[in-house]
């Protein structure tokens, strides 16, 4: 018989007993555990959990094991198919080094998402996607636009079952209500300087004030600008010898893979919110 793969998440309330009853009910459903990873926070006294099991039962049958336990320990509780492509929608501007990033380890099969739209204010980065064999749709954004704008995005997340939006340079704020809709499945990508620069040309500003570490950091959006839950970040460091087009470059490199590394522990459930914080099971 077919052997299914499914990954269980949750939180709740820290208290005795979860851990065994969990595995409990997964014994129950016929499930052998082949990954576990589990953490109490000392901040908010929430216990969080990753399991990834296989079994003969399939999901009604685990499912139901679950319930009971779930309901008992008033657990937020997901589940899901492991292995299966998470459907992303990737939104950019003008800048196609994030972009062809991510759709190159799509294709590559490194990164378990599924594309089925690139969107983007400006229309430059249409033969990147159309190389990559992605459909490409402009939706221009000003002053006057912005909001029909918003409500054609949130129409084809609906349109194409968009499960994540990713954020690849797109250089456009979005609303609250829009960063409302898409909370906990939205990220974006910046960098991060040791100070911050904000504005134009941010790269060159750090130049100019001769910084000695670079990075970037990808979290999930918010309404407040730049100041959602943290998913990933990687500094590097860089000296005197470097011009601020060299700092460009390898920002950019590290932006690429900063932003990969989050979206492919979001596509495998790992990431799991605590207030402002996030628990990332890598």
């Amino acid at each position: 018989m077919k052997r299914n793969r499914f990954i269980v998440t949750l939180s709740c309330p820290d208290r005795p007993g979860i851990v065994h009853a969990v595995s409990g009910a997964l014994l129950e459903a016929g499930c052998n555990i082949a990954e576990s990873r589990q953490y109490e926070s000392p901040h908010t006294g929430t216990f969080f959990m990753r399991v990834e099991v296989e079994t003969e039962s399939d999901r009604g049958a685990l499912e139901a094991s679950l319930a009971p336990v779930a309901e008992a320990f008033s657990m937020r509780l997901g589940l899901f198919t492991g292995g299966q492509r998470v459907r992303t929608l990737i939104m950019c501007s003008k800048d196609g080094r994030t972009l062809n990033d991510l759709l190159f380890q799509q294709r590559a099969g490194t990164l378990p998402i599924e594309v089925p739209v690139v969107v983007s204010n400006h229309t430059e980065l249409a033969p990147m996607a159309d190389f990559y064999g992605v459909p490409f749709v402009h939706l221009p954004v000003d002053a006057g636009t912005k909001a029909d704008a918003e409500a054609k995005l949130l129409a084809l997340v609906e349109e194409h079952q968009i499960e994540l939006v990713v954020l690849a340079r797109y250089m456009q704020i979005l609303s609250d209500g829009l960063c409302r809709a898409l909370e906990g499945r939205a990220i974006n990508i910046h960098h991060s300087f040791l100070p911050s620069f904000k504005g134009a040309k941010p790269y060159h500003q750090a130049h100019a004030r001769g910084v000695k570490i670079i990075g970037a950091t990808a979290h999930y959006v918010t309404a407040d600008l730049d100041e959602g839950p943290i998913i990933e970040q990687e500094v590097i460091r860089v000296d005197h010898s470097k011009t601020a087009e060299q700092l460009v470059q390898m920002g950019r490199d590290v932006e690429g893979r900063t932003l990969c590394r989050a979206v492919q522990w979001h596509a495998e459930h790992r990431v799991l919110l605590d207030g402002h914080r996030t628990v990332v099971f890598a």
